[in-house]
């Protein structure tokens, strides 16, 4: 049994003829696939279900796409779960506020289900290498800390929950402290190489990524018309965590 037939890949798109397409090369390619024509019954589906990935369309009946992403991110049982989205629109705001969401990747109609598989792979690919992984199995910098094996994120002893591809960028980062990576070695990394993303696609993760690791934010740093690095020192401006008195 193939890796990809262990998957379960949910498609949620209200258009037949898109749904067919991205369910018989799915299968072919060994992927268990579940089709759900609607926002809110892919909630109520996912509520009762456990998927690897989702397809997911922004212009959808019931709940449409953005705001599913969003009622999924907030629920500890759905929050990890990769979301691609497939979108007819092609503006980069749209894009973007989808990322902010905490997709982690997107493709525009008309696709190539090439490229969809593609991009699947790809993220299946680096799941993988952080649970198959050999080599480093904890990064940490002062109260920060990152599991590569169990795929988990402290802050402070406290665990935050970052999507795929902010993992990888802050896997990256934390890798050469005070290395100054570019945008596109951040791309290569998180989402892997050949992979087509707009300008601020990067910046979007790292706002976010910023904010979910607290204090630990301000270390990393916008080098301009370059990139980003992670300080190997906690910049003096930033407050300590306040002690326990015993």
């Amino acid at each position: 049994m193939t890796k990809s037939s262990k998957r379960t890949i949910l498609v949620v798109d209200d258009e037949a003829d898109i749904r067919e397409i991205l369910c018989y090369n799915l299968e072919e390619e060994g992927y268990k696939v579940v089709s759900i024509d609607d926002g809110e019954k892919a909630l109520e589906f996912l509520k009762q279900n456990q998927v690897d990935l989702i397809l997911l369309d922004l212009m959808l009946p019931g709940i449409p796409g953005l705001e599913l992403c969003k009622l999924m991110k907030k629920q500890p049982a759905m929050e990890s779960i990769p979301i691609i989205m497939i979108t007819a629109r092609s503006s980069e705001t749209d894009v973007i506020v989808g990322l902010e969401l905490g997709a982690d990747d997107y493709i525009t109609k008309p696709f190539s289900p090439k490229e969809v598989l593609a991009r699947i792979k790809a993220i299946f690919r680096r799941l993988d290498e952080k649970r198959g992984s050999e080599e480093v199995k904890e990064l940490k910098f002062d109260g920060l800390q990152m599991d590569l094996s169990r795929h988990e994120v402290r802050v402070e002893g406290r665990e935050t929950h970052l999507t795929t591809t902010e993992f990888r960028i802050l896997q990256c980062l934390m890798t050469r402290l005070g290395h100054v990576f570019t945008r596109d070695e951040l791309i290569d990394f998180a989402l892997g190489k050949d992979i087509s993303v707009v300008d601020r696609t990067i910046d979007v993760h790292i706002t976010n990524l910023r904010k979910k690791i607290g204090r630990y934010g301000a270390c990393i740093e916008s080098i301009r018309a370059v990139g980003y690095r992670f300080k190997d020192a906690m910049p003096s401006s930033v407050k300590m965590p306040s002690q326990m008195v015993l």
